[in-house]
């Protein structure tokens, strides 16, 4: 696998493998997820290429995004999968994926798709009042929660954002104590109970064994 982790974690547009039949175009919010599972299973075949996770603050603009990496890189794989889920485009990302001939993983969200749709939907009926992270959102909290928010500014606007919350739930990708301390800290910032749930990678990882060979 030959892409430049450094160039992911900054979500830009990561150089993709040139031997790969097989791009994955991906949230940056799932980058490090997807090289894990990548490595740890010797898909040589697959390369990666990731959108900006800062997206996600304004999903209307994804669909578009999208539609202009597919055209640019589809000449170079015989095949391309969308590592998002609708992420808030209103079903906008299944129509493109119909109209261009691609695949993308089931799901509202990241969130869902870590635990497993049918999971989630169980759970999430009892669960309106959880806010929910992830390894990329504890380690992140401060550039995609704090700041997009105005809190590292005018923290008294906290409980108009969260006041209807009542617990922080990190859904766990992997057993990192100090992701956890991460997460537990965002609890507290938020003023929210905690609990941490493990879901390792989820739909995500059933998603990409799919995947052909060449």
């Amino acid at each position: 696998m030959n892409v430049n982790d450094d160039a992911l974690t900054q979500d830009g547009l990561a150089p993709t493998q040139s031997k790969a039949s097989v791009l994955i175009l991906a949230c940056g919010a799932l980058a490090n997820e997807i090289l894990a599972l990548i490595r740890m299973n010797g898909w040589d075949h697959m390369s990666l290429t990731c959108l900006p996770a800062i997206l996600h603050n304004t999903p209307e603009k994804i669909p578009e995004a999208v539609r202009d990496a597919v055209a640019k890189h589809r000449a170079d794989f015989d095949q391309i999968f969308l590592a998002y889920a609708d992420c808030g485009t209103g079903g906008q990302l299944d129509a493109i994926c119909d109209e261009m001939g691609i695949t993308m993983i089931r799901g509202p969200h990241c969130y869902s798709f870590f635990e497993g749709n049918d999971a989630f939907e169980k759970r999430t009926d009892g669960e309106i009042d959880v806010f929910y992270l992830t390894d990329f959102l504890a380690r992140g909290f401060e550039n995609f929660v704090i700041k997009p928010l105005g809190l590292d500014k005018h923290p008294q606007l906290r409980d108009m954002y969260f006041g209807h919350y009542t617990k922080l739930m990190y859904l766990a990708q992997s057993d990192n104590p100090e992701l956890n301390q991460m997460a537990e800290d965002a609890a507290e910032r938020l003023g929210l109970t905690y609990e941490r749930r493990f879901t390792g990678y989820g739909d995500l990882a059933t998603s990409l064994e799919t995947l052909n060979r060449s």
